[in-house]
């Protein structure tokens, strides 16, 4: 299963990368300065991630990283307000991209630890996800510092391997 991970700079994506992986936090985590590729091993399946810079600079790129992939995941820090408009904006950008149609989309707010951080309920009326027409959005409210709902994050990931598994497995021959 191939995803992307793509979200504004200091959302968390490559500190949850680091805990898919290892199921441990690091506390000082760089910027991804471009992207990085992490293949991640969980039961029966390989998970190879993209995880794309979040800087202003890299998001033109985020399309391309996108594209044919299972899911992508698009992180969002829930205790940082003043970027929701901006994380919003970003994200529509990307859904619009024709190329990226019918691909599932896991938006996960992270840091749901932090004081004055938002609901799940709230980031889907910030981010507008209600209205996203053209995929299969789900969106949930984690804390990869604590490894809060990284369980069911990796449940859903399982799923959307094991829909595309199984597509395979039952296409008709031609």
């Amino acid at each position: 299963m191939e995803i992307t991970l793509v979200g504004l700079q200091n959302s968390g994506k490559t500190t949850l990368v680091n805990v898919l992986a290892t199921g441990e936090y690091t506390e000082d985590m760089i910027p991804t300065v471009g992207f990085n590729m992490r293949k991640i091993t969980k039961g029966r399946v390989t998970l190879k991630v993209w995880d794309i810079g979040g800087q202003p600079r890299f998001r033109s790129m985020w399309e391309r990283y996108c594209r044919g992939v299972n899911a992508i995941v698009f992180v969002v820090d829930l205790a940082d307000t003043a970027k929701m408009d901006m994380a919003r904006n970003e994200l529509r950008n990307l859904l619009e991209k024709p190329q990226l149609t019918g691909i599932p989309v896991l938006v996960l707010g992270n840091k749901n630890d932090l004081d004055g951080a938002l609901t799940a309920e709230q980031l889907v009326d910030r981010l507008g996800l209600s209205t996203v027409a053209t995929q299969e959005v789900s969106c949930y409210s984690i804390s990869a510092k604590n490894q809060v709902n990284i369980d069911i994050t990796l449940q859903w990931l399982m799923r959307h391997a094991k829909k595309e598994q199984s597509t395979v497995e039952t296409a008709p021959e031609s």
